[in-house]
């Protein structure tokens, strides 16, 4: 069965409006904005039927979840889940983030660079790390989310609570990447979605559906910081991808479907200042990138070979069907180990991932502060690039979803010790819903 679970960060709270930590402080309530802001997931969620809802019991999340509730007319009743609470920052709650840096400079100085190795005391004088005791809770909540929904129906379930608890699932969901704390970003009233393939109550299978979604909001993405902005897309739909062709190298154009596609991609991007747009070499993200720049003043598109898809060398052309009868073996690998794989006559996933990732970087180091660039490529190559800065390695590529047209937002950090930041992945509902229902094509 697979679980689709839908993680949204509560609405602006006050704390969140006068930049207070807030942690289990239960002083915070939904200001009239971030109620507001629940409506709109409410609104942004009908027509999806919500199987089970969660939240945390601190009153921002659990009105924001009841807002929700109330919006999308569902007559589930809330479940409070106090693994779902904030992590614990009992000596900074209720500072601001000034006083913080002030009164505890060394340990903010580890909050934001190494949060896993922050050490905390409490009251009673007792030494606690909040982030593995989050972690922790973190692995209580999914496996009992797994015991519960065990039917063998597909459920769709809702989560509401707090920034550093919603990523810690993620981060448990994903393996525990490195540094992934701040690796990626979650807005207030955002969306996550993650597809969850569950096997006798374990979760065996997982992908990044989208990722911190604020579409149903405005402004519809969230704001760029004091460093330079990296908007990745891909391609529009072909015939091939609609067929489940694989593709790779062979220069198959974009179809009326995907063309439609990338001009919606347009509009949903036209307020976004380019200072400079790259694509691949080949003639669908190119084609791709033309039409979006249609919304917006003329810039040159610089081609990279380096962005290309992977070469599938002899499977190009050729459906699953047809691959699986003469490479049976290799197909399996190829879709339960990709990292193993070479490609007869053609690359392997690290191949593009060599390739990708280094065009990547040489574009985000030559960027200056100010500047946002559009770069449209491809299902692995996107694939490998987000991996990269995700902190997963090339085996992961199946747990990122790259559907035609998408947007993926990344962030370049202020602080050279941290890592860049994605700040959106995968997000489609410009084609229409905030469910991804893209052609699968192959890969």
């Amino acid at each position: 069965m697979t679980l689709r679970l839908l993680l949204i960060r509560h609405g602006l709270s006050s704390y969140n409006r006068e930049k207070r930590i807030q942690g289990r402080n239960d002083l915070s309530t939904l200001t009239p904005e971030g109620v507001s802001q629940a409506s709109k997931i409410g609104e942004a969620l009908k027509g999806l039927p919500i199987h089970a809802i969660y939240s945390s019991p601190l009153r921002r999340a659990s009105d924001t979840a009841s807002e929700l509730l109330r919006v999308h007319s569902t007559s589930k009743n809330l479940i409070i889940d106090n693994d779902l609470l904030e992590i614990d920052l009992a000596p900074w709650s209720g500072l601001t983030v000034d006083e913080v840096k002030s009164k505890f400079p060394n340990s903010y100085q580890t909050w934001k660079k190494s949060p896993n190795e922050l050490t905390l005391k409490r009251e009673d004088g007792i030494t606690y790390n909040p982030i593995q005791e989050l972690m922790d809770q973190a692995e209580r909540f999914l496996s009992r989310i797994f015991a519960t929904h065990k039917s063998d129906k597909n459920e769709n379930i809702v989560l509401v609570a707090h920034n550093a608890i919603l990523r810690c699932l993620i981060l448990k969901l994903l393996g525990s990447p490195k540094a992934g704390l701040r690796r990626i970003r979650l807005d207030n009233a955002s969306l996550s979605i993650f597809n969850i393939e569950i096997d006798n109550r374990i979760q065996v299978g997982v992908q990044i559906e989208s990722l911190n979604s604020t579409t149903h909001l405005k402004p519809t993405f969230p704001s760029k910081g004091k460093h330079g902005r990296m908007i990745l897309v891909r391609h529009g739909e072909t015939d091939w991808n609609k067929e489940g062709r694989f593709q790779g190298q062979i220069d198959v154009p974009l179809n009326n479907n995907g063309k439609q596609q990338a001009v919606a991609a347009g509009l949903f991007l036209k307020d976004v200042n380019f200072d400079r747009v790259y694509s691949s070499c080949m003639s669908r993200p190119t084609e791709t990138a033309k039409i979006i720049l249609g919304t917006h003043p003329p810039i040159a598109i610089k081609a990279k070979s380096d962005l290309k898809e992977i070469s599938h060398g002899l499977w190009e052309g050729k459906l699953e069907s047809e691959i699986k009868s003469d490479w049976g073996e290799l197909l399996l690998a190829w879709q339960t180990s990709p990292e193993n794989v070479q490609m007869p006559e053609g690359e392997s996933i690290k191949d593009v991932s060599d390739r990708a990732t280094k065009c990547w970087e040489n574009i985000r180091n030559s960027l200056s502060p100010d500047e946002t660039v559009l770069i449209v490529a491809h299902d692995a190559v996107n694939k490998t690039i987000l991996c990269n800065i995700l902190g997963l390695t090339n085996s992961d590529i199946w747990k990122v979803k790259q559907g035609n047209g998408a947007v993926s937002i990344v962030d370049i950090s202020e602080d050279n010790a941290l890592p860049d930041v994605v700040t959106c992945l995968n997000i489609t509902s410009h084609l229409g819903g905030i469910i991804d229902t893209t052609a699968q094509g192959a890969l």
